[in-house]
């Protein structure tokens, strides 16, 4: 599995620079916890890496290669979860895991499917419409996708909201169990989530100076 690193990454939201001069790097394994206060860019570059915004200075790779020059294949190796939890509410529980597990070609659809239920201890509503879920169910059942539809890398954008102390049990095993095969992980939290060996970013240190304007030169090398 290859190695995910961002290089000299600088962010703009709304013609302003949130961040600049930011680096890391994930190996098979790793998991990185970004922190911050709010407005320091943590979503945002959850959201650079996973290619849904394009970075205004510096490059993300993979071992050395630049995503923009494969987008399709960035995309087979992550799986996002961010606020919004993509859920069709008429679809039962097993059919919206169904739909990821074939989107990104897990093999056997009925196998992905039981891993993710059970993970989250969902497999007694699998038949269940999205719509009739607590907001603590849909929050599991966005995340059981992660186990339906595997990935080299996850990105998760404070997966603990709405999740009692049970679930985020849960979600400690499947993150544990993700990185004991060698997958990585970078999410934003504010806490409660236990990540033995996770390194740490703290966004501050990535702010550019107060009100600093946009850079002129867009793109990723």
């Amino acid at each position: 599995m290859a190695k995910f690193a961002g290089e000299d990454l600088a962010c703009v939201r709304a013609e302003r620079l949130v961040f600049d001069r930011l680096h890391f790097a994930l190996k098979p394994g790793g998991a990185l916890r970004l922190t911050g206060a709010n407005g320091s860019g943590k979503s945002s570059l959850l959201r650079l890496m996973a290619g849904l915004l394009k970075p205004a200075g510096g490059r993300l790779t993979w071992d050395g290669a630049g995503i923009a020059r494969d987008p399709e294949g960035h995309r087979r190796k992550i799986a996002f979860v961010g606020h919004a939890e993509a859920l069709k509410p008429a679809l039962s529980l097993a059919e919206s895991l169904a739909f990821w597990a074939r989107l990104y070609g897990a093999g056997d659809t009925q196998a992905a499917v039981a891993r993710g239920l059970e993970a989250f201890g969902l497999a007694g509503l699998a038949d269940f419409p999205v719509r009739l879920l607590s907001a603590g169910q849909r929050r599991r059942l966005a995340l059981a996708r992660l186990l339906a539809a595997p990935a080299d890398l996850w990105l998760l954008d404070e997966p603990g909201t709405g999740l009692d102390e049970a679930s985020l049990a849960m979600l400690e095993a499947a993150i544990a169990a993700h990185r004991a095969g060698g997958g990585m992980l970078a999410l934003a939290t504010h806490g409660g989530l236990k990540l033995p060996g996770a390194s740490g970013l703290d966004l501050e240190g990535f702010a550019p100076a107060r009100n600093q304007p946009a850079p002129a030169d867009w793109g990723e090398a």
